[in-house]
């Protein structure tokens, strides 16, 4: 009690005050322990604003001399704020046997409660620091498609399980180091609580590992309604922005217990795939005569072919004596054979398809709706409405050639439905 002796003509200013004006002595105690305990009260605030402030301004300071964005965030999450805490929660601990210097009981009840609040208080602190080191995380590049959250939640969880345990220990009376003695007999408990938090930890630790999805890449989940891109991968879910704007939420496990596809394959290789048909309709597609075929010759895009082509025919039929008045001997151009090399050619330069890979004109397996012409190919833009506008500008340009070699666009209602 030496340490108070400055304070000892404080202790009962109050209560002799009191005393002396009439009033009970049980009365005079409690208004007396009050009243200090208001004046600290205030006097605590007003150090925690004033440290507050002075820590506060010694960061600003200090965070604009520096080029690091680390004391930016410390800043952002508080953690001044948060360590300016631990100077008035000591001083409170000094106070308390001259606030209740006559109630002992009381005195060791709020000696309990200022502990508490002390945990409570680091696991704060804690809690802002990781805050602080996961969104400056994600200002360096090698970790910006890590799932640090995951990692950070983690680093959460046991903070909190330790401070409870040091909390309950201190509530009960029992011994940390039992504490936990006792939660291992009932483990089998824990595990089934904490199952999704345990799935999801090991869960984040192999998407890490075996780089299977990274924040910013474009996957599919039928099975969750899922099509967009990761915004976020933490320790109980990846949420995933879909193209419409809304956002699904994916267990993290699933990752690694379910199919899903994941695009970034197609990011990588600088081109997206164009893979769409028209259908012809089988009654248009037909032999071409020599006239038809000389008519043909003035599309320049197919005038060498054609011209190499006929050539190669004439000479096997006429070698093979071939008799060509029936168009059915020998052999022949088609228009929809014509047509379909006009397509490969006018693909192949085309200023928008990526030339150094995949690009063909090939014809499908026949449907009752008719002969589905396929074009496969990449476009250089991978972004989705210029990705469309050139599928579209392709699509325009084949429908509308189709009529120049004789050919027609099946319609379903042009199909006969036999009754």
């Amino acid at each position: 009690m030496n340490d108070y002796n400055i304070l000892k003509p404080f202790n009962h200013y109050i209560y002799d005050v009191l005393i002396d004006s009439g009033s009970s002595e049980i009365l005079a105690r409690y208004l007396n322990m009050l009243a200090l305990l208001l004046v600290f009260t205030i006097i605590l605030l007003v150090v925690d604003f004033i440290l507050r402030k002075i820590l506060l301004n010694l960061i600003n300071n200090f965070a604009l001399k520096t080029k690091t964005e680390f004391d930016d965030f410390l800043v952002k999450h508080k953690t001044p704020r948060n360590l300016a805490h631990i100077i008035p929660l000591l001083i409170a601990f000094e106070l308390l046997p001259v606030v209740f210097v006559d109630f002992p009981a009381f005195e060791s009840k709020m000696e309990l409660v200022l502990r508490i609040l002390g945990v409570l208080m680091v696991v704060w602190i804690i809690r802002s620091l990781l805050q602080t080191i996961r969104s400056f995380s994600k200002t360096i590049n090698s970790l910006k498609d890590k799932p640090i959250d995951s990692y950070i939640q983690v680093a959460m969880l046991f903070v909190w399980i330790i401070a409870i345990a040091v909390i309950f220990a201190m509530l009960t009376g029992i011994e940390f180091i039992k504490f936990f003695t006792t939660l291992g007999a009932a483990s089998a408990i824990l595990l089934l609580i904490f199952k999704d938090t345990i799935l999801g930890f090991v869960a984040s630790i192999q998407v890490a590992i075996n780089d299977t999805v990274r924040i910013g890449d474009w996957i599919t989940m039928e099975k969750y309604g899922a099509d967009g891109d990761v915004i976020e991968i933490n320790l109980a879910a990846v949420k995933v922005q879909n193209w419409d704007k809304t956002i699904t939420t994916i267990p993290t496990y699933a990752l690694i217990s379910d199919s899903f596809k994941n695009w970034r394959g197609m990011t990588d290789s600088g081109g997206r795939r164009i893979k769409r048909s028209v259908i012809i309709k089988p009654s248009s597609i037909k032999f071409l005569k020599p006239e038809e075929v000389e008519q043909l010759k003035s599309i320049q895009r197919i005038t060498d072919f054609l011209n190499t082509r006929q050539a190669e025919i004439d000479t096997f039929n006429i070698e093979n004596k071939r008799d060509k008045s029936i168009l059915l001997n020998g052999r022949n151009l088609t228009n929809f054979g014509v047509f379909r090399q006009y397509i490969a050619t006018y693909i192949e330069g085309h200023p928008d398809i990526k030339k150094d890979m995949t690009i063909m004109t090939r014809q499908l397996e026949p449907t009752v709706y008719g002969f589905p012409l396929e074009i496969y190919a990449f476009s250089s833009d991978q972004r989705w409405v210029y990705y469309e506008k050139i599928m579209a500008d392709i699509f325009d340009h084949v429908i509308a050639a189709i009529p120049f070699f004789g050919l027609e666009v099946m319609e379903i209602n042009s199909i006969e439905v036999k009754k």
